[in-house]
Parts: structure tokens; sequence; C-alpha cells
């Protein structure tokens, strides 16, 4: 992505939503978008897992893990699993794990922290769901542009 978040805002002023400045960089790439999936989940990857399976056609997974920092919600394999089958990023409202691994895959990911604990893996939560975290309220469909500076939010695609 060439385009900058602040040169973004600059020209949809207005029409975007800026998030909270919460989430740190954790993946390869700083600068990513996409088309906005959404996860609801707590101390359980399983679906996190169960959606980077899936092509991402170059989306962004954005999962609300309710802030949680006892666990990690995605850790390495995940991320090449998301490498490899085309998502463009995941920002997280909970934490990371293998953050020097991560840091080296072609990856967009915002997360609140690391943490070594794996999560549980029972199953539970929703897809597809509104979430909100970082001042911002994610829907699916909507467009997500995310680089150093932060997090904007759109209903349509800005470029």
């Amino acid at each position: 992505m060439n385009l900058a978040t602040a040169d973004l805002y600059d020209a949809h002023e207005g029409k975007v939503q800026v998030g909270e400045p919460c989430l740190r960089d954790y993946g390869g790439n700083s600068r990513f978008y996409g088309e906005v999936r959404t996860l609801k989940v707590f101390e359980d990857n399983s679906l996190v897992r169960r959606n980077l399976e899936q092509p991402g056609l170059g989306r962004v997974l954005v999962v609300d893990g309710g802030g949680s920092t006892r666990c990690a919600l995605l850790g390495d394999l995940l991320g090449v699993l998301a490498v490899d089958n085309g998502w463009s990023g995941i920002i997280l409202n909970g934490c990371v794990r293998d953050s020097k691994a991560l840091a080296c895959l072609p990856l967009g990911v915002k997360a609140l922290a690391t943490n070594p604990r794996k999560s549980v893996k029972k199953g539970q939560g929703q897809e597809g769901v509104e979430v909100e975290f970082a001042a911002l309220n994610f829907r699916p469909g909507q467009w997500v542009y995310c680089d150093e500076d932060g997090i904007l939010l759109s209903s349509t695609r800005l470029h």
C-alpha cells in the first residue's frame, strides 16, 4: 500500500473512523489494507484458525478477543497460514505470541501485546458480527487501512 493513513484521512476527512492508538505492529508489513471480516472470541482461537484456513482474498481479519491479555490468539503457525491463504492482515483486540517470527512474515498484524501462553481450543465465538474496540465499530464488508500511524475504517473502498 503506497497510500499513508494520514493522506487517506486528509482526502476523506469526515468519511472515515480513526482508531485510538492502542494497538502495536507485530507483522512484517506495517502497511496493509483490505475488506473486513470479523470474529468475536474470548481466549479461544479456534475460529481464528478456521477463518485463516479459508481463502483470504486480500481481506483483513478483525478479531475482538475481549481485550484479554491472559493468552495469545495468534502465533507464527497461524501467521504462516494467513500468508499462505492470501490474507492481508489481522487486527486483534488481544495478544500474539511468536512475535519475532511474525515480524518476518509478509503480513500485517496489529495487537495489544504479546503473551507466550496459548489459547484454549473449544470452538467458541461468533463470526460475521459487529465488533467494537480501539474506538472503532468494525462490520463485515467495511474497508480498513493500517500503517505506522494507525488505523482508518471506511464503509467504502478508498483507493
